[in-house]
């Protein structure tokens, strides 16, 4: 068919390529047709016996050549030669019905050096010219080793004699033939071709680089003439050597089996070629080809034109192989002979390169999608599924979903696959961070196809985004005359915040049993927090005027960090109340109505001395500490209650002896303060000291021994601190043991009065960190002083 195959000559070899796309799901054989005995089924033996050579190049091409001076080569004069081949196509592995195809090729090649010596992938072959003196004047061992031989020689039959380290060897051609060489001469020269490593052959290193080579001398005696002729022939085994970006091929520049004389040598030109071909200047193509005295070496980047990459995988990892078709063509000439040329053939294949894909982001934040390369890849390599966020897709049902890829060409003849994604994509996953941030992460798992086999391979990527895409609530405060109430946006809301009382979350159930109000509509919260609401803080309480706080913390959902606190505080006008503040601190604006009116500036606490700091004609305003005025405490359940009482004591005019009792009315108002026996109170204390303080980034704590003593009086008292591990307060850290927290992180402290005396009660004066286990070293950073 056309197309299937090319032939051409190339110097002294014939060359012939099948199109591999043709012989698809084929399978073939190779006839060499002998013009005296028919077709001949070409094998391995037969291949390097009689000078063939059945391979691929590096695209996978099947490849044939062969020595003009083979076996079943018609020569015309040393110079016309034309060789038969039968391609055989069949379907069948047993090449049943298979489809014969004759191909005849012709090369013409008179420029014969007086040796020539071609080194095969499979063979050794040197030829010489008959008409040249036949043995050296410098009788060296080998030559004077054959003489005695001579005198064995049959009549009129070529023999061969073979020197090797186990001894001398003297056969005929025919059974020559029988060990795979291959020995005939033509009407000007005379050419034998050896296997490698035949048990006549010897390796030897010559400048650092293996030989093969068979020492022989091949013998013609006549009547009146005996012919010696040297038919030693040495090649290359080795000599390859890699880095990560280039091979290189050395050859010796002067081989001693094959010069004797080497004072005489003389290199006269070398060439290098690619498939076959003479390259000219091979700097073109960026390869390098130097010689000295002992080596010539040629250079190769690895993905060099006129080579081939190729994908692979190898112990699961995706990598490259690189392979190229090299020759080496080298005239010199010496005392022995006028010019010898010697020609390599090399394919050269690298081992396996591992290169790990690389996942390039090109997201665009300002777009909200993801745009992944995934390179870079030889034109082999096909993407076949994706997997987003563990679920699989194939590349139409991807692209059905919306996701976007397609190939792109990068500059180094690779290529690469894009991935679009938008953020908001369902399989994308989302991750409220910092302030008002989202990280987006997309988690993809390749599936490509390598090479011809389409070996599949696996590559994970994990992709992160975070853009600043969320906008924090701002509340509104306002009041009335009994209320006060915040207005906060709900969106977001339990999504990625939350609203925290003190360390409390602040949900309906708390409202509800706070007094408080919660309405929503379709945008905001809206919070009514009575005055004397729980949770509502008095900035400043004076004669018949309040002024209140609340506050209540925006807190992350998942890491319960305060982002920002929402606050309202107004002033309001009250004439009658009771506050009992944390620090144990009473006020109390008494209303007094009685009849008679009484004298306010000379109502009293229990402790008489205790009296108001303002008063108007029905109101008395008293400020006091439950640990003073004769406060009087007792234990009711969970709680502590300090009571104490106002009172208005009669006045009495004295009248002889006996008292007289004025019309003063009675009056008597007790004062009650509630307190939980057990309360977390949250503070936070931040101090910056530059010459002091160590780098931000963290710290540790180390809570001491947990028995504390507090002297007062003479009487020791049976305290403990500990340091719970969150607002619960169920689980504490060991003593004397390093805490790493982080800054901003809260740290949750208790101290407990252990004593059982009912008359001992606890008050937390000072709470300080250090930054040592000394607690009087410094610097020091208070958390709380003086209650």
């Amino acid at each position: 068919p056309p197309g299937f195959a090319e032939s051409c000559c190339r110097s002294r070899v014939f060359w012939m390529k099948l199109n591999k796309l043709l012989l698809q799901g084929k399978f073939f054989q190779l006839e060499i047709t002998d013009p005296y005995a028919g077709p001949v089924l070409l094998d391995e033996k037969l291949a390097s016996r009689c000078g063939y050579v059945l391979s691929e190049d590096v695209w996978g091409n099947p490849i044939f050549r062969a020595s003009v001076l083979g076996c079943h080569v018609a020569n015309e004069a040393d110079e016309l030669f034309s060789l038969t081949v039968n391609i055989k196509v069949s379907s069948f592995a047993s090449m049943r019905a298979a489809v014969t195809y004759t191909y005849p090729m012709y090369c013409s090649y008179s420029s014969w050096a007086s040796r020539e010596i071609v080194c095969e992938e499979n063979y050794m072959e040197v030829s010489v010219k008959t008409d040249v003196p036949a043995v050296s004047n410098d009788y060296t061992v080998a030559w004077m080793s054959a003489l005695p031989e001579t005198q064995n020689v049959a009549y009129q039959l070529w023999q061969l004699m073979f020197v090797s380290p186990s001894g001398r060897k003297r056969i005929t051609v025919s059974d020559a033939a029988k060990l795979g060489y291959s020995f005939n001469n033509t009407l000007s020269r005379v050419y034998l071709r050896a296997p490698y490593h035949s048990n006549e052959s010897d390796v030897s290193a010559v400048s650092g680089v293996n030989m093969n080579m068979v020492t022989s001398t091949s013998m013609y005696r006549q009547r009146w003439l005996l012919l010696l002729i040297d038919t030693t022939v040495s090649c290359p085994v080795d000599g390859i050597s890699f880095t990560d970006t280039t091979l290189t091929w050395t050859v010796p520049s002067v081989i001693p089996t094959l010069v004797v004389q080497e004072s005489t040598f003389l290199s006269k030109n070398i060439l290098m070629g690619v498939d076959g071909r003479v390259i000219v200047n091979p700097e073109d193509k960026n390869y390098l080809l130097e010689h000295n005295k002992t080596h010539i070496r040629i250079t190769i980047p690895i993905g060099a034109e006129g080579g081939k990459l190729k994908s692979s995988i190898s112990g699961g990892l995706y990598g490259v192989i690189y392979s190229i078709d090299l020759f080496l063509e080298h005239t010199w000439t010496d005392a022995d002979w006028q010019t010898t040329k010697y020609t390599v053939m090399k394919s050269i294949t690298t081992p396996f390169m591992p290169q790990i894909p690389t996942v390039i982001n090109n997201t665009l934040p300002e777009e909200r999608l993801f745009n992944i390369a995934f390179g870079h890849f030889l034109p082999d390599v096909s993407l076949v599924a994706i997997a987003i966020g563990n679920v699989p897709f194939t590349l139409r049902e991807a692209q059905h979903h919306g996701f976007k890829i397609y190939e792109t060409p990068f500059s180094n003849r690779t290529k690469g696959f894009i991935l679009e994604v938008s953020f908001d994509d369902p399989y994308v996953l989302k991750e409220y961070v910092n302030k008002n941030e989202t990280k987006y992460t997309l988690l993809i798992n390749y599936t490509i196809s390598v090479g011809p086999e389409m070996t599949l391979y696996y590559h994970s990527a994990e992709v992160e985004c975070v853009i600043a895409d969320i906008e924090l609530p701002e509340a509104v405060g306002y009041c009335d005359e009994e209320n006060l109430y915040l207005a906060i946006p709900t969106s977001g809301l339990h999504q990625y915040w939350n609203l925290y009382l003190g360390n409390k979350l602040l949900n309906r159930h708390v409202a509800l049993t706070n007094g408080y109000l919660a309405a929503t509509n379709s945008t905001h919260l809206i919070l009514q927090i009575p005055l004397f609401a729980v949770g509502v803080i008095y900035e400043e309480a004076s004669f018949q005027k309040i002024k209140a706080r609340f506050d209540v913390a925006l807190r992350k959902v998942r890491t319960m960090e305060t982002l920002q606190m929402f606050s309202v505080s107004c002033s309001f006008n009250s004439s009658a109340f009771i506050i009992c503040h944390p620090d144990g601190t009473i006020t109390v604006s008494a209303q007094m109505k009685t009849v008679p009116a009484i004298d306010m500036s000379k109502t009293k606490l229990r402790d008489s001395s205790c009296k108001p700091r303002e008063y108007d004609e029905g109101h008395a305003f008293f400020k006091f500490h439950v640990t003073t005025c004769g406060t009087s405490a007792r234990f009711e359940g969970d709680h502590i209650i300090y009571e104490n009482e106002i009172s208005y004591e009669k006045e009495t005019l004295p009248r002889r002896s006996v008292p007289t009792v004025t019309r003063d009315p009675d009056y008597r108002l007790t004062v009650s303060c509630y307190y939980q026996a057990k309360e977390t109170l949250v503070l936070g204390a931040l101090s910056r000291d530059p010459s002091t303080s160590s780098p931000f980034g963290s710290g540790t704590m180390v809570p001491r021994s947990a028995i504390g003593v507090y002297r007062r009086v003479r009487q020791a008292l049976n305290v403990v601190s500990r340091v719970s591990k969150d607002e619960s307060f169920v689980e504490f850290y060991e003593p004397n043991v390093a805490i790493l927290k982080h800054p901003a992180e809260p740290v949750f402290l208790e101290v407990e009065l252990k004593d059982e005396s009912p008359n001992a009660e606890l008050y937390l004066e000072s709470c300080w960190v250090t930054g040592s286990l000394d607690f009087n070293s410094t610097p020091r950073w208070n958390v709380t002083v003086d209650g």
